[in-house]
């Protein structure tokens, strides 16, 4: 598969554009369209739900007949379906492109086949180019596209020797305030927020999504709350902007599938290591964020509850995707290898 250097740099510039779409139910997603010499001719990206498709809305920006012969460089394959929209696929085939760059094939079952329906009409198309940038940016909408449910990620943080409290339970705080601000960012761009009993009986939070100032971002992650205690009702969590939700957690993937139906793409769990080794056990992370403090706590309150391994050969085998220095402290971006 042969790509230009100003179709890379048209790629890189598409998952730019795809960042200006909301996150939600459906893709960030970015086009440029190029010259046969490799100018741009025009960008788009999509803005949500019955909007026009980033294609269709770098094409819209070109008289008629001026986008043929051109490429067109997209961050997911064109969509093969009618839904509020037409075809992606086919306004390409109208408007006359002769070739499609594409990062990550769209795993819909009746979305896909976009590339199939434009080599079949004679487009010339290249397939899977930067995919490991493009599924960065997608991680979340193709994991509820290929697994069925929403993309989970566990967070916690610890000391350098593993612990996540001192004996006595005391846990606030082991980061600094610059830790702090990225997991309450993190937090703003989940749909929910998922804590143990445990930590809400201990440590009453309130599970809002605050900026440095003590400000409320807009965007608040659903409270869901999983064990069979009952929330106090001084609890800071029942002055949440959202009500809460509780679940009894004895069945993991069926709280996910309820969550899916509510229109939950992005599951942010910090409810303690009972919780966290609950889901990891499951076989159902897809992302660790680990925030490493430089200090020693000892004893026996470690940040991750039992995982059910009696030998190291059973250990489970992380990829660490990105190391980030946050002030004193350190965070280690991490997915699993494989699902148990």
């Amino acid at each position: 598969m042969s790509v230009t250097d100003a179709e890379r740099t048209a790629l890189r510039r598409a998952f730019e554009l795809a960042r200006r779409g909301p996150r939600g139910l459906n893709p960030q997603v970015g086009a440029v369209l190029l010259s046969p010499s490799g100018d741009v001719l025009a960008e788009g990206w999509h803005r949500g739900a019955g909007t026009a498709h980033a294609e269709v809305d770098a094409l819209s920006k070109l008289s008629p007949g001026s986008a043929r012969g051109a490429t067109a460089v997209v961050t997911l394959e064109p969509c093969n379906h009618t839904g509020r929209t037409g075809p992606c696929a086919l306004a390409l085939i109208e408007a006359g492109i002769a070739r499609v760059v594409f990062a990550v094939a769209d795993p819909g079952d009746a979305s896909s086949g976009g590339a199939d329906r434009l080599r079949a009409a004679g487009v010339d198309v290249a397939a899977g180019v930067l995919a490991d940038e493009c599924e960065d940016l997608l991680r979340s909408w193709l994991t509820v596209q290929r697994l069925g449910r929403p993309h989970v990620t566990v967070k916690w943080a610890q000391s350098l020797d593993g612990r996540a409290a001192a004996s006595d339970g005391t846990s606030q705080w082991i980061t600094g305030p610059d830790a702090r601000a990225d997991v309450h960012e993190r937090r703003a761009a989940a749909d929910a927020i998922v804590a143990g009993t445990g930590t809400v009986l201990a440590d009453d939070p309130a599970l809002t999504a605050r900026r440095p100032d003590g400000s409320l971002y807009d965007d608040q992650p659903r409270p869901v709350i999983v064990g069979t205690r009952a929330v106090p009702q001084e609890a800071r969590l029942r002055r949440h902007p959202r009500p809460f939700m509780q679940d009894e957690g004895e069945d993991l993937p069926d709280l996910l599938d309820r969550l899916r139906e509510l229109g939950t793409h992005r599951v942010f769990v910090e409810g303690g290591p009972t919780l966290a080794g609950s889901f990891l056990r499951a076989g159902l992370v897809d992302e660790l964020l680990v925030y490493l403090a430089p200090t020693l706590i000892g004893g026996d309150r470690l940040a991750v509850g039992d995982l059910g391994i009696t030998t190291i050969r059973d250990q489970r085998r992380l990829d660490i995707a990105a190391v980030h220095r946050l002030g004193d402290d350190i965070l280690v971006i991490a997915h699993p290898k494989e699902t148990p």
